[in-house]
């Protein structure tokens, strides 16, 4: 059961990593090109959602083949699990969205 809460928590901070990295590192290449930071910032935190939560997951095919062996074999509990494992990837590279947009919204309180 550790192993279970020690993935959950790793699927957490790696999608959130991912998005805040991805974004982080493209501003800074935005400001190299002198495009607005914050603007790419957004747009690549939006675009790489998908791509954390995959990346947290260790690959899609896996993710694929362990539900299907909870729906075909009738492993509900490996099932359950990986849909767990997908909506904790999922709060973390949203998280991690909204990390960034409040950077944003921080930046217009404080002014420029």
């Amino acid at each position: 059961m550790s192993s279970f809460y020690s993935s959950i928590v790793q699927n957490f901070f790696i999608s959130f990593g991912v998005v805040i990295g991805a974004s982080l590192f493209s501003g800074l290449g935005a400001l190299v090109i002198n495009k607005p930071p914050y603007k790419v910032m957004i747009d690549v935190a939006n675009t790489i959602k998908i791509w954390a939560i995959a990346a947290s997951l260790g690959g899609t095919f896996t993710s694929f083949a362990m539900i299907d062996k909870g729906l075909f074999e009738g492993e509900f509990r490996t099932l359950i699990k990986q849909v767990f494992y997908i909506l904790v990837s999922l709060t973390g590279a949203n998280l991690g969205y909204e990390f960034i947009s409040l950077l944003q919204r921080c930046s217009t309180i404080w002014g420029k």
